[in-house]
């Protein structure tokens, strides 16, 4: 008997009726996901996703009563867990980078295979803090300063351990430094990159090539 694989649900949300229902198609198509829900605004995404609680929701950008961003945003602070997989027709590097800085898990271009969307929403279910994106890398690259900022050595190690998502209790006892020197290399990161939160910090470390991964 072959078991059951464990399903999960999906909430579309695009604004174009035959775009839904072929991400619908494509989602029936695999045995790991199903469709509970469709919308076709930010305030019926956001309606439909409180109702429903989705694993992933799946939005286009421009959508007739907002942008598909501010749904994604609203959606992060709501569920740190939710899978968000962002679709859009301008795949450029400021909309991927938009896309990223808004808490989504995943960025597909429109014209991308609709295969490419489930696989994404895949990545998004089981890593939903772990951005993807086809180029990801190139746009990274691109977005690298040769005159970026400059960390010290130890500034280096304590940014990497924010970015694998240590506290400062934990950065602390990691170097064997007090936990007010490590605030205080946190604090000069800060400033050095420009950034208010950690959250920044990292993607402000990525823009400069000081991280290689988000």
């Amino acid at each position: 008997m072959t078991p059951q694989v464990e399903q999960k649900t999906v909430l579309l949300v695009d604004d174009h009726d035959l775009i839904r229902q072929g991400l619908a198609r494509a989602f029936e198509r695999s045995a790991d996901f199903r469709v509970v829900g469709q919308a076709g605004t930010v305030s019926e995404g956001l309606r439909f996703a409180q109702e429903l609680s989705p694993n992933v929701v799946v939005t286009d950008v421009r959508l007739p009563d907002g942008t598909g961003l501010d749904l994604v945003r609203t959606l992060r602070k709501q569920d740190d867990q939710v899978g968000i997989v962002v679709l859009t027709m301008y795949a450029g590097d400021d909309q991927l980078f938009e896309a990223l800085e808004a808490g989504a898990s995943a960025f597909v271009a429109k014209d991308a295979p609709a295969d490419d969307v489930v696989a994404a929403a895949r990545h998004a279910s089981v890593s939903p803090r772990t951005f993807t994106a086809a180029n990801l890398a190139e746009a990274m690259q691109r977005k690298m300063s040769p005159s970026g900022p400059r960390l010290s050595p130890r500034e280096l190690e304590v940014l990497r351990l924010l970015a694998d998502g240590l506290s400062v209790s934990a950065i602390s006892k990691s170097l064997f430094v007090s936990e007010s020197t490590a605030k205080t290399h946190i604090s000069k990161i800060y400033d050095k990159l420009g950034a208010a939160n950690r959250a920044q910090a990292i993607m402000n470390a990525v823009r400069s090539g000081l991280l290689s991964d988000a």
